[in-house]
């Protein structure tokens, strides 16, 4: 697998204190990355590191195939395309105008002017002025400007900060589409961890500085495996089969099972078959992204 983004013990300190502390990050390319957290865990400060912005403690970090360094940094960010915070705009001038002042810097062609603005949806409004704009249109405009160039890898910090529903919604489908769309590998992160389960399909989660889980979306299914719920016709028939399960809890016709492998569970509706439970529904209980990080860390997301 190629990876747009790799780094290795990657540590960030400010007066002895880790902020960042041994991250390892894989970027998978052509991906959607949603990098989550809390707030002051540390993926601003890792995101910072990758765009230059702040000189590493410690650790390596290779972006595009390359290390980077003193020499080649210009050279790679050029290829990047970057969010961080909120996006800087003029508000006296117009979205057009904006996105030319950025081509100007660097050095894009003028067409692609028009590329980005379809990208993101902002044809229509590219001659009105920025200080009109919503929020979510400026994200937006602030994606566009980290579009131009065509570059092969975005890094987005909490884009969806601030936004109604509506514009989260907006922001999700547009960040979802970009590898498809544009062919850019997508580095995003997020506290909203229900959001971010809409749009990633490889995730990091981070809290207190330190990586506690990388890998595809459907790996957290280890974690995501809560209860089951099983109703029967039968529950006295069904009683003395699960008798040997502890903290089953039993409402008339339902009971409530604690999790299991597959393979048990199979054998489990076998066995209850064979004594005329009468299984008219199994139903397992899926833990969401906020309880899954909850349970990794023992705290929640604020």
């Amino acid at each position: 697998m190629n990876y747009v983004v790799e780094t290795t013990a990657l540590c960030k300190q400010y007066a002895g204190r880790p902020v960042v502390d041994q991250v390892s990050l894989f970027v998978p390319e052509g991906s959607v990355y949603g990098f989550i957290g809390p707030n002051g865990a540390g993926k601003s400060t890792t995101m910072k590191m990758l765009l230059g912005l702040l000189k590493p403690s410690s650790g390596a970090i290779h972006l595009l195939g390359q290390e980077m360094n003193a020499k080649n940094r210009l050279e790679l960010l050029r290829q990047i395309g970057s969010l961080i915070e909120s996006p800087s705009c003029y508000g006296h001038l117009t979205g057009e105008e904006n996105l030319q002042i950025v081509a100007d810097l660097k050095n894009v062609p003028k067409g692609d002017i028009d590329r980005v603005l379809e990208i993101v949806g902002l044809t229509a409004s590219r001659k009105k002025k920025v200080k009109q704009y919503s929020l979510g249109m400026r994200q937006r405009l602030g994606i566009a400007q980290a579009l131009l160039g065509s570059p092969k890898l975005l890094i987005l910090d909490e884009p969806t900060n601030g936004l109604d529903p509506a514009g989260i919604q907006e922001m999700r489908s547009l960040i979802r589409e970009m590898p498809r769309r544009c062919g850019a590998t997508v580095l995003i992160s997020s506290h909203l961890l229900s959001e971010m389960e809409q749009m990633a399909d490889h995730v990091g989660i981070i809290d207190r500085g330190q990586l506690l889980f990388q890998g595809p979306l459907p790996e957290l299914q280890q974690y995501s495996r809560g209860d089951i719920t099983l109703r029967v016709l039968h529950p006295e028939n069904a009683a003395p089969v699960l008798s040997g399960f502890e903290s089953v809890e039993q409402t008339r016709h339902t009971f409530r099972l604690p999790t299991m492998p597959e393979d048990q569970l199979a054998l489990l509706v076998q066995q209850l078959a064979g004594n005329h439970a009468g299984v008219v529904e199994l139903r397992r209980h899926t833990k969401s992204l906020e309880e899954i990080f909850l349970s990794l860390t023992g705290r929640e997301v604020k």
